[in-house]
């Protein structure tokens, strides 16, 4: 399945209920799980990014859509990013001429 690193920042009405984010994220990975993904973690960060997610989803397409439901609910806005293992980087590179 396909790997995506999901960066996520509070909107003002996220960190207005942040004790409510532990909840929230363990709804979100039911979500993301009953679509047939598979978050690998969700971490808390400090920097430019508050949350980091990595997850596997069969396609774009479903991940798009849970990412979607996510956004819709207000309390994060967020950047996916499509990761491609070393083996994939190697495929990718025999591609070029």
């Amino acid at each position: 399945m396909p790997t995506y690193i999901t960066l996520y920042n509070w909107t003002e009405k996220g960190i207005k209920d942040v004790k409510d984010a532990p909840a929230r994220i363990r709804a979100s990975i039911k979500s993301v799980e009953a679509a047939g993904g598979k978050v690998l973690g969700v971490y808390l960060t400090m920097g430019k990014y508050d949350l980091v997610a990595i997850t596997e989803a069969r396609n774009d397409e479903t991940i798009s859509a849970a990412l979607l439901a996510t956004g819709m609910q207000g309390n994060v806005r967020s950047t996916t990013l499509k990761a491609f293992t070393v083996e994939q980087f190697t495929k990718i590179l025999k591609k070029l001429p």
